[in-house]
Parts: structure tokens; C-alpha cells; sequence
């Protein structure tokens, strides 16, 4: 009894699947309206974002400062604490833990990037 309740299952379940390929198949040709979808616009490669944050840590072997820096309009960003590698290690040499700057940054591949502190 068991084998026939689980082949009864394969068999409502294989043919649910078709069902759904085959109707998949005949939304081919149809047109979507891209205005009508709502859609974030993503950030250039090649944009420079501005943030103003807190320096939390600075790591001079790995050329990374944390900030705790405010929300980024340009990302979508929330407020929140994270690492940035700096384009330039010299731009290490005027930070100190605690103090509050501006700062640029650019995404490079998947990291972020500070190319200027203020």
C-alpha cells in the first residue's frame, strides 16, 4: 500500500511539473513594460560616494580603517560599522581611533575603497 501512495505522489508530482514547464514555455513572446517596474538604480562602478563617520580601528598592515559612519545616500546605505581598504596608505598617517571625518570611497571589484579623508 505504501508503494503505490508514494508512486501516486511521483506521478501527481511529475505532471504538476510538466504542467508548470509547459506553461513557462508560452510566456516566451510576452512583452514586460520595464517603466512600470519599479527598480533601484544601482551606484556607477566608477562613482565616488561621500560619508561622514566615526574612525573605529585603524589597521596599518592591511591598509584598513573601520568607520562608524552615517548613512550613505548615494549606496542606499543605513548607518552602519565597517572596514574600508585605503587607496593610499598616507591617508592612514592623519586618522586616530574616535575622531570623525569625511571621507570618499569608490567600489573596486567587491571591496570599497577610500581615496580621500577630510
Amino acid at each position: 500500500m505504501k508503494h503505490k501512495t508514494r508512486l501516486a505522489i511521483a506521478v501527481a508530482l511529475v505532471t504538476a511539473s510538466a504542467a508548470a514547464t509547459a506553461q513557462m514555455g508560452d510566456m516566451k513572446g510576452m512583452d514586460m513594460p520595464m517603466k512600470d517596474m519599479p527598480m533601484k538604480q544601482l551606484p556607477a562602478a566608477d562613482q565616488v560616494h561621500k560619508a561622514t563617520g566615526t574612525v573605529n580601528k585603524i589597521d596599518h598592515a592591511k591598509g584598513v580603517v573601520t568607520f562608524a559612519h552615517g548613512p550613505v545616500a548615494s549606496m542606499g546605505w543605513p548607518a552602519m560599522t565597517m572596514g574600508f581598504r585605503v587607496k593610499d596608505a598616507k591617508l592612514l598617517d592623519g586618522l586616530a581611533v574616535g575622531r570623525q571625518v569625511e571621507f570618499d570611497f569608490v567600489k573596486e571589484g567587491s571591496a570599497y575603497v577610500v581615496t580621500a579623508v577630510r
